[in-house]
């Protein structure tokens, strides 16, 4: 049911955008009416979250100057948002950044305000600064995806102090009613959110989907709500896909602009130039147990560009080599949009990552690639490969997904769309071809010998 559903929503979403196009009834404002567009991204994740979605605003004619997408250094929320926690941010440091990016943004375009679009936890801190720290008299648009408004559980007695937790402090203060028609959103700006029907993993009913199989949440499928927004839902999308899909673009645009785009396909530039930021895995302080994940420079760090064929064999040497610097970018790198690429990350303390990509249409300065460790529980394998969609889920039946010839591979759960990662051990030798394939898109690379401390990621676009 969610791939019949899904598949409708985006056949209805991409013939109107074409019918409009084709009509030549609704040209886009001009240039000078574009605002900037300011991205957040959420829980744990980097500004190349949004790459797919800018490249579309772009196909669209956005000004690429106007298009933001934020790295926050420590995107993973506290345990408890009081208590200070390695490697970890609260709610009042997500505002305090937030708010200094817009301040940055408004600078460098002169724009009076700007729209705010924000994923998962990205949307709270969204809500945090418009209500708390001066937002209203900058922003004229929030947009949130799959935010958790309502907490991804509500309940008093379980880790009151998290900002994912309905009943806390921190969601109870922001759905707080206001005005006269007890709205949940702060006046003064123009909201929307954009939620799933019934596919995101976080707003379920029954904590299976978040490691609490038989514990109600008190949440439901429209947890994400907003009373007092424009409240978007599209049927079979997941979590991610709230924010990063064709159908959340679709909404977006015609959420800021009063229009529909022209297109929902991304257009192909003839000069690629890519750049992005590489950081690692943080080690926590309790005896070197424990990682997290952060958007900090990891300078030192050695980057390698490769052109790979079809098999994900390398077609000569390296096409781009950088030692990282203290901001870091790894590039530009002047790629061709045709060819699919390897990029190898290495740096002291680490893995050897080798991170496989399909072809890049279009230009990006956040094709941002993270150092990586080997678990210990992988060290039996000859190789250890990840198939990954930042911007989406694995969901059975909806999508069609193979590694290595199996489809669907193992560890991807039936029903609602809950892993992004599958994760494959592969026992054989080291040293051959491997493939994985999502919905069309296909990422060929290599399975490099774990003895010799080496990862391999094939990372999805789409």
């Amino acid at each position: 049911m969610f791939e019949r559903l899904s598949r409708r929503a985006v056949l209805l979403a991409v013939a109107a955008a074409s019918l409009l196009a084709a009509c030549g009834t609704t040209p886009l404002p001009a240039p000078d009416s574009f605002p900037p567009i300011v991205f957040v991204h959420g829980n744990g994740d980097t500004s190349g979250v949004w790459m797919t979605t800018i490249w579309r605003f772009e196909s669209n004619g956005w000004p690429r100057e106007r298009l933001h997408a934020i790295d926050l250094p420590y995107p993973l929320a506290r345990d408890d948002d009081g208590k200070l926690q390695d490697g970890r941010s609260s709610t009042s440091e997500q505002r305090q950044f937030l708010s200094a990016e817009v301040d940055r943004v408004m600078k460098a375009t002169g724009a009076r305000r700007v729209v705010l679009v924000g994923n998962a936890r990205g949307g709270n801190a969204i809500r945090n600064y418009i209500a708390n720290g001066g937002g209203t008299k900058n922003v004229s648009h929030a947009i949130l995806g799959g935010t958790s408004n309502h907490g991804i559980w509500a309940d008093a007695k379980r880790n009151p102090g998290s900002e994912f937790n309905g009943a806390g402090p921190f969601l109870t203060a922001l759905n707080s009613p206001k005005g006269a028609e007890g709205h949940e959103v702060t006046p003064g700006v123009k909201w929307m959110t954009i939620r799933s029907d019934n596919n995101d993993k976080y707003a379920q009913p029954d904590g299976m989907w978040i490691g609490a199989k038989g514990t109600p949440t008190n949440i439901t499928s429209d947890g994400p709500a907003l009373k007092g927004a424009d409240n978007v839902v599209i049927p079979g999308i997941d979590h991610r896909e709230t924010s990063f899909s064709p159908q959340a673009f679709l909404a977006m645009f015609r959420f800021i602009t009063g229009r529909s785009p022209a297109t929902l396909t991304i257009t192909p530039e003839t000069n690629v130039m890519l750049n992005g930021k590489v950081s690692g895995l943080g080690l926590n302080n309790d005896a070197g147990r424990g990682s997290y994940a952060n958007n900090v420079p990891l300078a030192g760090a050695t980057l390698e560009v490769f052109a790979t064929n079809e098999q994900g064999e390398r077609s000569g040497p390296a096409v781009h080599r950088k030692t990282i610097g203290a901001d870091g970018m790894w590039g530009p790198f002047n790629a061709s949009g045709r060819t699919s690429y390897e990029f190898v990350v290495s740096a002291p303390g680490f893995a050897t990552t080798h991170i496989y990509r399909s072809p890049f249409p279009r230009s990006s300065n956040i094709v941002n690639l993270r150092a990586e460790r080997i678990a210990d529980a992988d060290r039996d394998a000859n190789s250890v490969v990840a198939l990954t969609r930042p911007r989406g889920y694995f969901g059975i039946p909806r999508d069609q997904i193979s590694l290595d010839g199996k489809s669907p591979p193992e560890g991807v759960p039936a029903g609602v769309a809950s892993v992004s990662t599958v994760k494959l051990k592969v026992l054989a030798a080291a040293n051959r071809p491997i493939v994985g394939e999502f919905n069309g898109e296909r990422v060929a690379g290599k399975t490099w010998p774990a003895a010799d401390n080496h990862v391999v990621f094939l990372e999805l676009h789409y």
